[in-house]
């Protein structure tokens, strides 16, 4: 598509004593940058002003935004649908893409902090897309001037090059510098929270850690549970974080460690359970109680943010823990009861603002004592601000569904940077099929693999299985989440996701599509992510003679053959969940 002079932009809404100032700043290689202006002689609180444009809906299939997941299909102008963007929740970002994975259009908002409200939807009456970014979608305390800027990307490349341009667009940024990412953050995890929930022993998860670890896992998160003995999956007992279940924390850390596994502890961040000392503390510096789960803490209060953050110091510095899982970032936000003054003691009248300070506060006390310490944030709070206070994402849960998992983690991977991607817990019912349980790990493989299953309770199969693809992740780890990542169709939840670096390629097929092979590596390996029993290529070219050895999901050689890569199509036989591994033959 042609550079673009100008979108001419609308300001549309209730601008009041403000003055909107929208300027072309560059434009360069298809891609347009706009500084947005907001600036008042009187402070005033800003009404929802929204910026609008259109362009004619040329070559358009869907939309993706950052947390749609199944839901990628274009949007009419009378569905309300749009992205509710803020510092604990989402990216504020959208991309519309081709019949062909091309750009049709990728737009985004340098302000992760606060709250931003984004869409694209079809006119049906000029068959025209119209793009708009809304500010002060929420209640706003009063200000002076506000500054951001737009990225209109209409670059002509496949929508996820797009959509990667943007994640490193906002890392320019100083305000949205990524924190750095250890090698511990890209080890494959154990998690408690299946497989145990609440319900956690200790006896029983050092026997665990043993064979996690023997597996090839380095990290266990323990989560829900250890900070009470109240099994009811609530919330009451939160804010205090003191081992209840574990009285010896410090020992069972070190018996942890000795077993050769690192290890990290849940907290649900915001919330103050009626039940803990916190709560009678506190009282007052809450942004709500009229919560479903418990009263949620309010950042704006020094003394809150210093609770938080000395009980995680505590943590990292008595108890030696490796890591933490920081969750329900996104319930802190402005409730219908919340008052956006700084006065009362709070120092902050904006939430985003504070929470901003809050995570920023608490990156850089844990990093003090530990640099390589590794923070875990889940879906939808893993946007760009979030890249500054914590270096694992993770997919959303998603229980016994490999497909979402596998749709999550590329959809993350596609703004993360280098930030850490993991997946949910694969989990899995004890009775199934080896090559049903493998579905659920072979989809994880393009991000970090967690797991959360009773490993004592496994099968010698299951084992096999599991030790064959963990130390096949660990072999190719930085093929699998370091390389150049494309996921094909979006409609159709990525059905064929590649990864290249250097001379490996891997590529997954998840459906029954047929591979295209535009290009050929020294190293190709095909994970038949699929219970059908074949893998078919269409090479684009003659690449040559490749040996080729085929696995079954357990990691049994099934067969070894020399082929062709000629151009047209080859299929090769592969057992459910097998492995390909396709090598250039030399001479």
């Amino acid at each position: 598509m042609k550079n673009v002079i100008s979108h001419k932009i609308e300001v549309l809404g209730e601008t009041g004593t403000f003055n909107v100032d929208v300027a072309l700043q560059s434009e360069n290689d298809g891609v347009s940058i706009y500084d947005i202006n907001f600036s008042s002689a009187v402070e005033a609180e800003p009404q929802k002003v929204t910026l609008k444009w259109k362009v004619p809906a040329l070559n358009v299939k869907g939309i993706w935004k950052p947390t749609a997941d199944f839901a990628k299909r274009i949007m009419a102008d009378w569905e309300l649908l749009p992205v509710d963007s803020r510092v604990s929740i989402d990216s504020p970002v959208i991309s519309l893409f081709g019949h062909d994975d091309s750009n049709a259009i990728t737009f985004a908002c340098s302000d992760a902090i606060n709250t931003i409200e984004l869409d694209a939807v079809y006119r049906e009456e000029d068959d025209f897309i119209y793009c708009q970014i809304s500010f002060f979608t929420e209640r706003y305390q009063k200000i002076s001037n506000y500054t951001a800027q737009v990225r209109i990307d209409q670059k002509s490349q496949h929508f996820g090059k797009s959509i990667e341009a943007v994640g490193q667009w906002w890392s320019t940024f100083k305000n949205l510098k990524p924190t750095p990412v250890p090698s511990l953050a890209k080890k494959p995890v154990y998690s408690t929270w299946y497989n145990y929930h609440q319900a956690l022993d200790e006896d029983q998860l050092l026997r665990e850690c043993k064979i996690a670890a023997d597996l090839g896992y380095e990290l266990i998160i323990l989560d829900d549970g250890w900070q009470t003995m109240d099994e009811n999956r609530g919330y009451d007992y939160t804010g205090d974080w003191e081992p209840d279940r574990f009285p010896d924390v410090v020992g069972f850390v070190k018996k942890v460690h000795d077993t050769g596994m690192k290890i990290a502890f849940w907290y649900s961040v915001p919330f103050c359970g009626q039940k803990s000392k916190a709560y009678q503390k506190f009282k007052g510096k809450f942004l709500t109680e009229d919560h479903r789960w418990a009263p949620v803490f309010d950042p704006r209060y020094p003394e809150v943010r210093k609770h938080l953050i000395d009980i995680y110091v505590h943590a990292i510095t008595e108890w030696k823990l490796d890591g933490f899982k920081l969750d329900f970032i996104d319930d802190f936000k402005v409730y219908p009861e919340t008052v956006l003054t700084q006065e009362d003691g709070r120092d902050y009248s904006s939430v985003n603002e504070a929470v901003d300070r809050l995570l920023t506060d608490v990156i850089n006390a844990l990093r003090a004592v530990n640099p390589d310490v590794v923070i875990e944030f889940r879906q939808k709070y893993t946007g760009p601000a979030m890249r500054k206070y914590g270096n694992m994402f993770r997919a959303f849960d998603c229980p016994g569904d490999s497909a979402m998992n596998r749709l999550r983690i590329a959809d993350i991977r596609m703004l993360a940077g280098n930030t850490a991607v993991h997946s949910d817990m694969f989990t899995y019912h004890n009775d199934d099929t080896v090559e049903n349980k493998a579905l659920q790990v072979v989809n994880t493989l393009f991000g970090v693999p967690q797991l959360s299953i009773v490993l004592e309770q496994a099968t010698e199969q299951e084992l096999a299985m599991l030790r064959f693809y963990t130390k096949y992740w660990n072999d190719n780890a930085d093929a699998l989440i370091n390389g150049e990542f494309i996921a094909s169709k979006p409609l159709a939840n990525y059905p064929i996701v590649k990864s290249k670096q250097g001379d490996t390629t891997i590529i997954g097929v998840y459906d029954d599509y047929i591979v295209d092979l535009n290009e050929a590596t020294n190293i190709m390996d095909i994970i038949n992510g699929q219970i059908t029993t074949k893998v078919i290529l269409n090479n684009t070219e003659n690449y040559g003679a490749y040996h080729c050895e085929v696995f079954d999901c357990m990691g049994e050689k099934v067969n070894e053959l020399d082929v062709m890569l000629l151009m047209g199509v080859l299929q090769i036989k592969v057992p459910p969940c097998g492995l390909i591994r396709l090598q250039k033959s030399v001479g």
